[in-house]
């Protein structure tokens, strides 16, 4: 309690800045209610990269004295509050929602430890990484399959987690982590989007999972890890508007060869730009990573400008996520973020027309429904439900690779967002629950048949040896 109280205080004194102090505090709060008994800290990583999200430019700002546009254009302190009671908000309702299932459901006895062997798991990543695009691209042409195949999709992640995590334990293999990144991270600056942030923060959660402070080669290779996905994420802001750009081009998009040769122009070119460059890109990072500017306007605006909706948006939001495609083809397509940025931010921002959407998020969705403080009280009831969720997959679950490597993914990819909609956020979660948990519990039950069978079989060798000797 004493380390506490002082990591609050040289908080405030270091930034400067009580909301800092109270920042802290609420951290130490994610990591005391989400430990992880099993895996990774998957729950409390992901809060924290949303409390990240809601105080990056708080720290940011006071700790280099640099100036982002939410402070200047924006009254951010009450959206930074707000923030914070939304991530308290949810890591309570995880916490007792993995309380309640813990204290009916156990976890499986002596389990199986390794699902496959290496020879297996490689070639499985192999493929993955061979036939995900091809199926995200097969996706947008069955609309009513295209949610369920996405969700397939990420499985690729599960089986990368996996390779990670064999290769941090038991003992920890740091050389072939940084090689096997290298490798995501050059295919993830290929892509339209971040795709080099996942395979980073995965094999961060592998190697957290069995950190052993007392050995330096944890400690080097975690400096290692926190370098490159510091780095990558400072240059992709630097290169990405000229890199998206020639995506205009189709001959560009279509060739991965043409985007690797143009990435690793803008790359070099990157790295000769002067420091004053680079340090604008930081501030472009933070300011990116920020999600308070367009939520602070919002608040601003609500109630006096216009009326709370007394639950609108979330009521939508059921409504879309009760109403799946399958069952309902001619369900409206979902409409862009950016109408309620313009509408309650009072901000005309990109939309639908230029082929892109604002984000908004879930908090000031439920600020703009309810106001506090019953805004908070949806955040609660979804964390109980992913609490819930995440403790009985994990004890539902056989094998403990497989039920570690699926909540990881799971809980990481539904959480971790703080500008995420609540139709976003609630639909994108049950997807990967029900079709990733549900491929991992076929999977699992299959393996478990195949020892049954293998066990059974051995029965009989032994009865048959036994009965030639007597």
């Amino acid at each position: 309690m004493l380390l506490h109280s002082l990591l609050i205080v040289a908080a405030t004194y270091l930034v400067g800045d009580w909301l800092a102090g109270l920042a802290a505090a609420v951290l130490l709060l994610v990591w005391r209610l989400l430990p992880s008994e099993e895996g990774p800290p998957v729950l409390a990583l992901a809060m924290s990269m949303q409390w990240l999200q809601v105080t990056a430019g708080v720290f940011y700002g006071g700790l280099t004295d640099r100036m982002l546009p939410a402070m200047l254009q924006s009254d951010y302190r009450p959206m930074v509050l707000i923030g914070l009671g939304c991530v308290t908000a949810l890591t309570i309702g995880l916490f007792f929602g993995r309380w309640a299932v813990r204290t009916h459901m156990a976890v499986p006895e002596q389990p199986p430890v390794e699902v496959v062997g290496w020879k297996l798991l490689l070639g499985a990543y192999v493929g993955s990484v061979a036939v995900t695009g091809i199926v995200q691209q097969l996706a947008w042409q069955f609309p009513t399959l295209t949610q369920a195949i996405l969700a397939l999709s990420y499985a690729r992640l599960a089986i990368l987690f996996l390779v990670f995590r064999r290769l941090a334990s038991p003992r920890l293999r740091g050389e072939l982590i940084l090689a096997l990144l290298l490798f995501e991270v050059a295919l993830g600056f290929t892509g339209y989007y971040s795709g080099f942030k996942e395979p980073l923060l995965l094999a961060v959660m592998a190697t957290l999972e069995n950190f052993d402070p007392r050995r330096t080669q944890h400690w080097v290779t975690g400096a290692v890890l926190a370098l490159m996905l510091g780095l990558a994420g400072v240059m992709w802001m630097g290169v990405r508007t000229e890199f998206r750009r020639d995506f205009d081009d189709e001959v560009f998009a279509a060739s991965r060869s043409t985007r690797v040769e143009r990435m690793q122009a803008l790359t070099t070119d990157w790295i000769r730009q002067s420091s004053d460059r680079i340090e604008q890109d930081m501030d472009v990072l933070v300011d990116r990573l920020w999600a308070v500017y367009y939520p602070a306007l919002a608040v601003d605006r609500v109630p006096d400008v216009l009326p709370h909706t007394d639950g609108q948006i979330l009521t939508d939001a059921l409504v879309h996520l009760v109403t799946p495609r399958l069952l309902f083809p001619n369900k409206p397509e979902l409409p862009s973020d950016s109408e309620l940025v313009r509408k309650y931010s009072g901000v005309l921002v990109a939309g639908a027309e230029e082929n892109t959407s604002i984000a908004f998020g879930y908090a000031a969705e439920s600020y703009v429904d309810f106001g506090i403080p019953v805004m908070f009280l949806p955040m609660v009831v979804f964390g109980l439900l992913m609490g819930m969720a995440y403790e009985a997959l994990l004890r539902t679950i056989h094998h403990r690779e497989l039920a570690i490597a699926l909540v990881t993914v799971i809980f990481w990819l539904g959480l971790y967002l703080f500008e995420r909609s609540w139709i976003k956020t609630l639909g994108f979660s049950l997807t990967l629950i029900v079709y990733l948990g549900g491929l991992s519990f076929l999977v699992d039950r299959w393996l478990l048949l195949r020892v049954v069978r293998e066990q059974r079989q051995e029965n009989l060798e032994a009865e048959a040896l036994y009965d030639t000797h007597a």
